[in-house]
C-alpha cells in the first residue's frame, strides 16, 4: 500500500501589496526587503476573504484536479485560525458539500502542511480513509505586527490543497518516507505570547489584563531562526533521503518553505543541491507558511517545469519549533491558476 497524490489546487486572495507600499511608515526601503528575504510581493485577506474562504476555493481546486473523487477525510492546516473554538475544518467540509465526513484542523505552523501529509498518510495506512483533501490555509498577515519591520514584511496569505488516495507504490504521485522533529526548548524564538490560555490564566480569564497589545503579534528572533531553519531542514531533508535511498543526483526539485530565499540557498548548498533544483516563488507571494509548499507545486506544475516522474524533495521548518521533510514521485496532473476568479 501507498499513498498517492492525485489532486492539486491553490487559491490567492486578489489583494496584492508590493515593497513600496507595505515599507511605507516601516523604518526600512523596498530595496531593503528584497535583499534580505528575497520578496517583492505578497497576497493579504481583504474584508470578506479568510480562512475559511480561501480553504474552500483551494480544496474545491484541487478536488476537481482528482477528477471529483469522493474525499473520506478532511484536514485543514492552519497557523491563523478564523476562531479558537470551533475548527475551520467542518465549515469547510459543509461547503464543500463531502457530507458527514471526518474533518479537523491542524497546527505545526510553517512545518503544517509536511505534518499534515504524515497525517493524511497515517490516516489512509489505518483504513480510516481511502482518500483525504489537506488543505494548508492562512491569513497570517492578520497575526503580524503591522509595525514591526522584521516580521511585516515577510508574510502572504494564500491557501494550497491536496488530494491524497490510497493505492501501490510503484505508482506515480506516490509518497515515501517521512522525517518529522521538534525543539519546544526554543518556543520563545517564534511565538504569539498571548491570546490562549496561559495568557488567559494569567489574567484570571476575564479580559486581557494588563498584557501588552503587540504581544497578540508574532515575535520572532530572526538570527536564530534563520541558523535553527538551515541546520533543522538541511538535517531531516538528509534523513528522509536516505531512507528513501535516493542520491542527492536523483532529487529533480528541492521544494522547501517558502520563508526566506537565502534560508532555501543555504540549505541547498549543505546538502550539495545544484542552485537551479531549487524551486521558489517567495518572490510573489511571501511567506504563506502551510499554503506555502502546495501553492509552489501548483506553480511548478503549471510552469510546465514539473513534469510526471520526476522525483520531489520536500522540507519545511517553523514554530514550535518543527520541522519535517518528505519525497514523492511526481504525477500527471490537471491543474489551474491559483487567482482568486472562479
Amino acid at each position: 500500500m501507498a499513498v498517492i497524490l492525485c489532486g492539486l489546487g491553490g487559491c490567492l486572495p486578489p489583494q496584492a501589496i508590493d515593497n513600496q507600499e507595505i515599507s511605507k511608515g516601516l523604518d526600512t526601503t523596498p530595496e531593503w526587503i528584497e535583499s534580505r528575504t528575497g520578496i517583492r510581493e505578497r497576497r493579504m485577506v481583504s474584508a470578506g476573504i479568510g480562512v475559511r474562504e480561501l480553504a474552500i476555493k483551494a480544496g474545491a481546486r484541487a478536488i476537481a484536479s482528482a477528477g471529483g473523487r469522493r474525499i473520506d477525510a478532511l484536514v485543514v492546516a492552519t497557523t491563523s485560525p478564523e476562531r479558537i473554538c470551533p475548527a475551520v475544518a467542518p465549515e469547510v467540509a459543509a461547503r464543500l458539500e463531502l457530507g458527514d465526513i471526518a474533518a479537523y484542523d491542524m497546527t505545526s505552523a510553517c512545518s503544517g502542511f509536511v505534518y499534515g501529509l504524515a497525517t493524511a498518510a497515517g490516516l489512509i495506512a489505518a483504513g480510516i480513509a481511502d482518500t483525504v483533501l489537506l488543505i494548508g490555509a492562512e491569513a497570517f498577515t492578520t497575526f503580524v505586527n503591522p509595525h514591526d519591520r522584521s516580521t511585516r514584511p515577510i508574510f502572504g496569505d494564500g491557501a494550497g490543497a491536496v488530494v491524497l488516495r490510497r493505492g501501490e507504490a510503484e505508482e506515480a504521485g506516490s509518497l515515501g518516507c517521512f522525517d518529522l522533529g521538534s525543539d519546544g526548548g526554543r518556543s520563545d524564538l517564534l511565538a504569539i505570547p498571548a491570546g490562549g490560555s496561559r495568557q488567559r490564566g494569567a489574567s484570571g480569564g476575564l479580559g486581557h489584563g494588563n498584557v501588552a497589545a503587540d504581544e497578540f503579534f508574532l515575535h520572532m528572533e530572526g538570527r536564530a531562526v534563520y541558523e535553527q531553519a538551515v541546520a533543522r531542514m538541511a538535517a531531516s531533508a538528509q534523513a528522509v533521503l536516505d531512507r528513501a535511498q535516493w542520491s542527492m543526483e536523483q532529487v529533480d526539485w528541492f521544494v522547501g518553505h517558502q520563508a526566506n530565499v537565502r534560508i532555501l540557498q543555504t540549505v541547498a548548498f549543505e546538502l550539495g543541491l545544484e542552485p537551479e533544483k531549487v524551486a521558489v516563488n517567495i518572490e510573489r507571494l511571501g511567506n504563506t507558511l502551510t499554503a506555502s509548499i502546495p501553492l509552489l507545486l501548483n506553480d511548478l506544475a503549471l510552469r510546465g517545469d514539473l513534469q510526471a516522474g520526476q522525483r520531489v524533495l520536500v522540507s519545511a521548518f517553523g514554530a514550535g519549533l518543527s520541522w519535517g521533510s518528505t519525497v514523492l514521485r511526481w504525477p500527471q496532473l490537471n491543474t489551474r491558476d491559483s487567482e482568486w476568479q472562479d
